[in-house]
C-alpha cells in the first residue's frame, strides 16, 4: 500500500462547470436568506410586535450603523440571486431544452 498516493486525485483535474457554480451559489444564498428570517423571527420573540410601531426603533435599526444598512444591501442582493435563478430553474424544467441553448452561449462566455 503507498502511502503517498492522494485520496482523490480527481479534485485537482476538475474544471467547475457553469450550472455547478449556480447551484451552489443558489443553496447559500438560500441558507442566508433562511438564517435572516429565523433571526428576524427571534428578533420579534424577543423584542415583541409593539417596537415595529415606534419611530425610534426604525432610527435605530436603519440609521444608527453602515453595519445593518451593508447587511440589508447584502440580503436584497441575496434575495434577488435566489429569487432570479429560481425562474431560471423552472424555466430550464419547464421548457424543455429550450433554455439549455443559452446556457451554452453562457458557458462559451464565461471560459
Amino acid at each position: 500500500m503507498n502511502i503517498l498516493r492522494p485520496l482523490s486525485p480527481h479534485l485537482p483535474i476538475y474544471k467547475p462547470q457553469l450550472t455547478s457554480t449556480f447551484s451552489i451559489f443558489h443553496r447559500i444564498s438560500g441558507a442566508f436568506l433562511a438564517t435572516n428570517v429565523l433571526f428576524s423571527y427571534l428578533l420579534c420573540l424577543k423584542i415583541g410586535l409593539i417596537c415595529f410601531t415606534y419611530e425610534n426603533f426604525y432610527q435605530f435599526l436603519f440609521y444608527s450603523s453602515k453595519l445593518i444598512l451593508i447587511s440589508v444591501e447584502i440580503t436584497a442582493l441575496a434575495l434577488s440571486y435566489h429569487l432570479y435563478h429560481g425562474v431560471r430553474h423552472l424555466l430550464t424544467d419547464f421548457s424543455g431544452f429550450l433554455y439549455c441553448s443559452l446556457i451554452i452561449l453562457a458557458r462559451k462566455r464565461w471560459k
